[in-house]
Parts: structure tokens; sequence; C-alpha cells
């Protein structure tokens, strides 16, 4: 691999090196295509095709065609919009809550408080840069995000799937865009769910005016297609816990859909989650809550059970995970409120 360097296109944008190869004097005319595949690691066709279609392949400094034939003396360079992540990602010790391993996977219980790869504000302490401490030559995925197939939010527990191989990444992936995968979530919510289960639809894109946000959308022309269903598992009156099972795998999914149909999860500060949105106007029950808030100081939702087929033995694979602590804590705290309450039809 090159040394760093950055450069710019015709546009003035700029374009960082992460690949320089200089053919040799004994190379035979090659397609660009398959001379790169002969040499990067960790790589698809169909993602060295896509490089040189969006004009990232260069040689001697000129843009060219999959059909390009390399011939002796060429150098040959693929420049992308963001820098390597050797650049940027930095490998640290963090310890990893490993539930299975191995030689294509691993599957991962991610703590609260992890964000799962890096971005704006959060550089380090994610569990990318923990991967990269423990395990080399991960494969990349369609971000260029090493051994990730689907992610979950920072403060939301649970289970992940990472890929170890090419093979495993592209098996994988093809399974969560298929929604053959499984993934069930527990989630604490404001307000009394009256039907015991259901489901719930609508597109899901950028809010229009809070860009921090998620919103559904009904417009089928905005947005990508989401579906949730949902089961009650237990009501408290003012709260209830449900189960919920994606079928497809859009950001902030659970928590969008929840609020839409008016059951905001509890402490979720992003979506207005961290008021008392149902309840009397007693103190003590502000002071309850407040203290509910202090048990869980996050989102209460939880990753529970995630089930895929294996890539190499085509066995079908599901895993579960405990709730953790802080959320079991919670669900105790309103199951006995609930229990010492009469609770009113209009709050």
């Amino acid at each position: 691999m090159a040394e760093y360097t950055s450069v710019e296109n015709e546009l003035g944008d700029e374009l960082y090196e992460h690949y320089r190869f200089e053919a040799g004097k004994g190379q035979s005319s090659l397609r660009v295509d398959k001379f790169l595949m002969n040499l990067i690691e960790n790589t698809t066709r169909s993602k060295i095709q896509n490089a040189v279609e969006s004009g990232a392949v260069l040689v001697n400094d000129a843009s060219v065609k999959s059909n390009y034939k390399v011939k002796a003396g060429d150098v040959v360079r693929v420049v992308l919009a963001h820098p390597t992540y050797e650049q940027l990602l930095k490998p640290e010790d963090i310890a990893l809550d490993i539930v299975y391993e191995d030689d294509q996977l691993l599957v991962v219980n991610k703590p609260a408080g992890m964000v799962v790869h890096p971005g704006h504000g959060n550089y380090s302490g994610t569990l990318v840069n923990a991967l990269a401490f423990h395990f080399e030559n991960l494969p990349m995925n369609s971000s260029e995000r090493p051994g990730l197939v689907h992610r979950i939010d920072k403060d939301t527990t649970g289970l992940l799937v990472v890929a170890k191989t090419e093979h495993a990444m592209a098996y994988l992936s093809k399974q969560f865009a298929e929604k053959t995968s499984e993934r069930e979530y527990v989630a604490l919510v404001w307000g009394n769910i009256e039907e015991d289960e259901g489901t719930i639809e609508g597109n899901i894109d950028r809010h229009l005016v809070n860009r921090m946000q998620m919103a559904v959308f009904l417009d089928e022309e905005k947005g990508k297609p989401a579906v949730t269903h949902y089961k009650v598992l237990e009501r408290f009156g003012y709260v209830t816990l449900v189960s919920c099972k994606l079928e497809t795998g859009r950001t902030h999914q659970i928590r969008v859909h929840m609020k839409h149909i008016g059951h905001t999860l509890f402490n979720d500060e992003r979506y207005g989650g961290n008021l008392i949105l149902k309840g009397t106007t007693f103190t003590k029950y502000k002071q309850f809550v407040d203290n509910c808030f202090k048990t869980l100081p996050r989102q209460a939702l939880h990753a529970k059970t995630l089930g895929f087929e294996h890539p190499v033995t085509k066995e079908f694979m599901r895993f579960d995970t405990e709730i953790p602590q802080d959320l079991l804590d919670l669900i105790q705290k309103w199951r006995v409120y609930s229990k010492a309450q009469t609770f009113s039809e209009d709050e």
C-alpha cells in the first residue's frame, strides 16, 4: 500500500490515495480490474468495477475504464473521497463480549454507550476500533467499514454479527437485505398499547426539520420501506414492555416506528422519550419517573435475539442474550409501581 497522500479531482474535491501499484517490467497486458483483483486483499471484483466506474481508478494520473489493459511501467492508483481507514482507524485494546466465534464470523454483545463505527464526533472507543485491535484483515462492507454486517445505536445494547471473511460478508449481508435474518428487540415504551400485537409500516427517512432524527413518511416516494412487528410482553399502565421483530433494518427503525404510533421509547432523549409522556401530575410520580430515568440513562432498547444462516455450514444459528441489568432494574421498578396503582383511561 502506498504512503498516505491526497490529491484533487477536476472539481477541486480532495481525494485520498488508498492504493498505488507500479506494473513491473514483466507485466503482460491485463485488464485493470483483474490487475487490482490480484493485488488487493479482501475485496471483490464488483467493488473494484464500481470504483472504476466512479472514476476512482487512475492509471498514470488519468481515470480509466475496466477494460483498460495495464502494461509494464503503468502506475495504477485507487483514490477515494475519504482517508484510508489505516489513517483514521486506530486499533484500541477494548474488551469485547464475544458470544460466538469461528473462522467465518463472530457474534458480539454490545454494551450501552459504545458507538459501532467511527463517525463525526466519535473517532475512538468504537466497536470497529476494538475489532481492528483483535482481528486482522476484516473484510470491508459497502460503506468501507471492516467486518460490519449491520449496526445498532450507541445506547442500544445487544447482539451484532461481524463477518471475518469476504464470503461471510456477502452471504450475511444478503440475508439482511432479503429479510431472512431474525432480529428481535425488547423495548419499554410510553403509554398502554391496547392491542396485544401489531405491525407498523411506513417509509423512514431523515426528518425534514431536525436532521438528527428520522421520521415516518406515508408517501411511498419518500424514504425507504420499513416494517416492524411488535408484541406486548407486559403492561405497567403508563408504560408497556414490548418485543419488536424487524423485517427491515432502517436507521432508528424501532425508535421511529414506536413514536409514530404514539408510544415513544422510554428515556429516548432524541425522540422526546426523556419527558413524562404519560401519568399523573403528582409530585411523587414525577420523582418516581426521575428515578427511573437515572436507573436507565438511555433509551430502553435491547437487541435480544439474532438469527441467520451460517455462510459455510448453512445451519440456521440463533443467539439470545440476557436483558442487561439496568433495563431489568427499570422493568422491576415499573412492575412494583404498577401493582400499587389504579390507572385512569384518560392518562
